[in-house]
């Protein structure tokens, strides 16, 4: 088993636990990507809450996980899910573009589209169109 397994065993045993299908765990140029389907958001947020024991603020760069809940239809409606803040919706899908909106804590949004594992393009209730990020979006 490498270092990097061994680092973030907790998150692919919560995996593993939170049946987690399709489980690919791979290490790749010093990067553990960990990916497969989940069933429901209780089962994406158990691999990303194991990973928050580990490195609290999300931004450990050696591992990469890409756990999407299957099955989710564009119209889903979602609920925001932040800590405390608000969600920014934003022109683009990055952290460095631009924020067109905010969704509160709490408030329902549109899933449009799963743009990418991290991405999800939303619709608030106000009509704002834009990307979430969607470890903060539950189903």
């Amino acid at each position: 088993m490498s270092t990097l397994q061994d680092k973030y065993s907790s998150v692919v045993s919560a995996a593993q636990s939170a049946g987690i299908s399709n489980l690919q765990v791979q290490e790749q140029d010093g990067i553990l990507y960990v990916s497969g389907a989940a069933s429901n958001t209780a089962a994406k947020d158990a691999v990303w809450n194991a990973l928050g024991a580990i490195d609290s603020t999300y931004s450990a760069s050696d591992i990469n996980i890409d756990v999407q809940v299957s099955g989710l239809a564009a119209g889903a409606a979602l609920t925001v899910a932040t800590d405390e803040s608000n969600l920014n919706i934003r022109q683009e899908p990055s952290t460095e573009a631009a924020v067109v909106g905010k969704a509160a804590k709490g408030a329902s949004v549109t899933l449009i589209e799963q743009t990418s594992d991290d991405w999800w393009k939303v619709k608030t209730d106000d009509g704002q169109e834009g990307y979430a990020y969607s470890r903060y979006l539950k189903a």
